[in-house]
C-alpha cells in the first residue's frame, strides 16, 4: 500500500428502508481503518461511482433479483477505482478496475470475493472513467441486450425509449439508430429533448412534461405507423400510452419503472395490457446481471461507436462522497441531465 493512503475508510450504509424518498436519516456515515488485502485479495481505492434508478429497489426487504443491502450494510454501487494493493496474480498496483465497490473510499476485495464483485480490469483508453459508468458500464451493457437480445431490432423498424436522456436510454436509442431502426425518445423538458435529437441523433422526442396528453399526442404525431420495440424505463401511465400504439408481434422491454420506485402506495400496473394479446405482443424483463458472461462483447462493439464518433456518451457528475444521500435523489426528480456519476475521488 502507498505510503500515501490513509488509514481511515469513510463508508455509508443502509441505517433504515425508506418509506417514499429516500432521505438523509436513512443512511450512516462510518469510519474504519484500512486494511492490507491478505493472499489473493486486493485493495482498491474508489474513483467515481455509478448511481442507478435500481438502487432504489435495493434498499427494500423482499424477494427480487438480488438480496436487498442488509441494514448496516455499506450501500452496494457499482464504480471504477484503483488498485493500490494487491496480493493476487490477476492484479496490479495501478490497474484502474470496474466492480461492485460500494458507497465508500476504498474496499478491501478478498480472494472469494472478487468473482462475485465483479471485480475486472478495464482500459482507460477505451474511454474516460465516465463512460465506464455509463455506455462501456452497467447502464450501457443493460441498453445493449435489453435492446438486442430482447428487442431483436430489425432496420426500418420503429423504437421507443422512455428516459431516453438517461443513462440507459441515450445507449438505448444511439444504438437502435446504427441498427437502422426510426428511434422516437421520451424524456422531461424542452433541453433534454433537444439534446437527445440535436446530439444523439434520435429522430423525434416527446416532452412528457408539456401537458396532459402530451405523450399519447406525441405518439400519435411521431408514431404514426405504429411502435414496434418499446424500451421502458419508467413505468406508469407512459407505460399504458405506448401500449395503445404498439404493432402487431411488438416487443416491449421492462428495464424499469422509476415512476413506482418511491410510491408508498401499491405500485401501478399496466391498465392497458390487453393491447398485448391483441397485437401478439410480447413483454419481457431484463436484469443485466443475467449477461455478465457476455459483457465484453458488448463492451468491444460499444467502444467502437464510441471511438468512431457514432455514439455519445453524456454524465452528470457531482462530486464529494458526503453528497450521496442528496444527490440520488436527483434520480427520482429527473434532475439529473446524463448518467448520474458520484465523483469520490480524483486520479
Amino acid at each position: 500500500m502507498s505510503t500515501t493512503t490513509p488509514a481511515t475508510n469513510h463508508q455509508i450504509r443502509l441505517a433504515s428502508r425508506p418509506h417514499g424518498l429516500p432521505t438523509r436519516d436513512n443512511w450512516s456515515f462510518t469510519t474504519e481503518p484500512v486494511a492490507e488485502p491478505a493472499e489473493g485479495g486486493v485493495l482498491v481505492k474508489t474513483l467515481s461511482l455509478s448511481l442507478d434508478p435500481a438502487m432504489r429497489g435495493w434498499m427494500n426487504e423482499g424477494k427480487s433479483y438480488i438480496p436487498p443491502v442488509g441494514i448496516g450494510e455499506v450501500m452496494r454501487a457499482g464504480g471504477v477505482g484503483r488498485v493500490v494493493a494487491s496480493k493476487n496474480p490477476d492484479f496490479t498496483v495501478g490497474d484502474a478496475v470496474y466492480g461492485t465497490l460500494g458507497v465508500q473510499e476504498y474496499v478491501l476485495v478478498e480472494r472469494d470475493a472478487i468473482r462475485r464483485n465483479g471485480l475486472t480490469r478495464i482500459d482507460l483508453r477505451a474511454g474516460t472513467v465516465g463512460q465506464w459508468l455509463n455506455v462501456l458500464g452497467m447502464p450501457g451493457m443493460t441498453g445493449y441486450f435489453g435492446l438486442m437480445d430482447v428487442g431483436q431490432p430489425k432496420a426500418g423498424e420503429t423504437v421507443v425509449v422512455s428516459g431516453a436522456a438517461g443513462a440507459v436510454g441515450q445507449t438505448v436509442g444511439q444504438l437502435a439508430k446504427i441498427k437502422g431502426c426510426r428511434v422516437v425518445g421520451i424524456a422531461g423538458g424542452k433541453a433534454k429533448c433537444d439534446w437527445v435529437v440535436n446530439e444523439l441523433g434520435f429522430d423525434a422526442c416527446i416532452d412528457y412534461k408539456a401537458g396532459p396528453g402530451a405523450v399519447r399526442a406525441g405518439l400519435k404525431e411521431h408514431c404514426p405507423g405504429g411502435v414496434d420495440i418499446y424500451f421502458d424505463n419508467v413505468g406508469g401511465e407512459i407505460l399504458d400510452d405506448v401500449l395503445a400504439r404498439i404493432n402487431r408481434k411488438a416487443r416491449i422491454i421492462i428495464c424499469g419503472a422509476i415512476s413506482q420506485y418511491n410510491n408508498t402506495t401499491p405500485v401501478q400496473g399496466p391498465k392497458n395490457y390487453l393491447s398485448l394479446l391483441v397485437n401478439r405482443a410480447r413483454m419481457e424483463g431484463i436484469v443485466v446481471f443475467d449477461y455478465a458472461d457476455r459483457y465484453h462483447l458488448a463492451v468491444a462493439e460499444l467502444a467502437g461507436y464510441l471511438k468512431s464518433g457514432q455514439m455519445k456518451s453524456r454524465e452528470d457528475t457531482v462530486v464529494g462522497l458526503d453528497t450521496f444521500p442528496e444527490t440520488l435523489t436527483k434520480l427520482f426528480s429527473g434532475e439529473n441531465f446524463g448518467k448520474l456519476v458520484l465523483q469520490v475521488a480524483n486520479e
